[in-house]
């Protein structure tokens, strides 16, 4: 579970003139740090460390080798210091990756205000000022692994080297793991650095399969037709998958 309280000065509130529009404005900060806990849970929320957090996806495929079937969905870009990046590609779906929410409780984000109250600031001093309640019940159910795909240990450094990891020949490879790209909604998912070189990587050579299509009026960047989503909760400073 996922909460917050937000907490504004009720005198500034009031000056603006219309109070509920300003709190609004100012509770955007609160909802975007939401939102990265949320996408930083995704990846790498592990219950064995955080117990009030959901399992996320890096904990379940963090091996590239033994006997583990999970380790076939794991690709290794060759990075072996400490400062590795991944990319991964989850198909989702009903009967594959999706998330979910506890039986009784409400799907997404909760708001409740619970109006004026007498705050206290980081000194000590008290205030009058309007608070607001956010919380956000969810987890994630890997009903499949074969589903999701990591590629794991792109060494971030060797990107701007003569001869980087071909990030488009990985992403190939990711495609070709999962039994059918039609079972549900393929996404691909990087950060900015891998986004930045993945677009390098495509302008310096005749590449057809990394294009820009568009929706709901705004542009995607798609590779083979699978949209591409920039998360900046996504690390640089992974260590080294074995």
């Amino acid at each position: 579970m996922l909460e917050t309280y937000s907490e504004i000065d009720k005198a500034l509130a009031d000056l603006n003139g219309n109070s509920a529009e300003f709190r609004l404005s100012e509770d955007k900060a609160f909802l975007e740090g939401l939102s990265q806990q949320l996408a930083q849970t995704l990846f790498y929320g592990n219950t064995a460390t955080a117990p009030e957090k959901f399992m996320g996806l890096t904990p379940r495929f963090n091996t590239v080798s033994g006997s583990a079937a999970i380790a076939q969905n794991v690709i290794d870009a060759g990075g072996t210091g400490a400062d590795n990046t991944s990319i991964w590609l989850v198909v989702w779906g009903d009967l594959t990756v999706h998330g979910i929410f506890p039986k009784g409780s409400k799907a997404g984000l909760q708001m409740r205000d619970l109006g004026e109250q007498t705050l206290t600031d980081i000194n000590g001093n008290r205030f009058q000022g309007y608070r607001t309640h956010y919380k956000w019940d969810a987890g994630l159910t890997v009903r499949d692994w074969r589903y999701a795909v990591r590629i794991a240990n792109i060494d971030v450094s060797d990107l701007s080297a003569p001869t980087p990891p071909d990030l488009t020949k990985f992403m190939i490879k990711a495609t070709h793991k999962v039994p059918s790209l039609k079972t549900g909604q393929p996404v691909f998912y990087m950060n900015r650095t891998g986004r930045q070189w993945l677009d390098i990587q495509a302008a310096t050579k005749d590449n057809v399969m990394l294009k820009i299509s568009e929706f709901e009026g705004r542009p995607v960047r798609e590779f083979l037709g699978i949209p591409i989503r920039t998360c900046d909760q996504i690390l640089n400073n992974e260590p080294r998958v074995l």
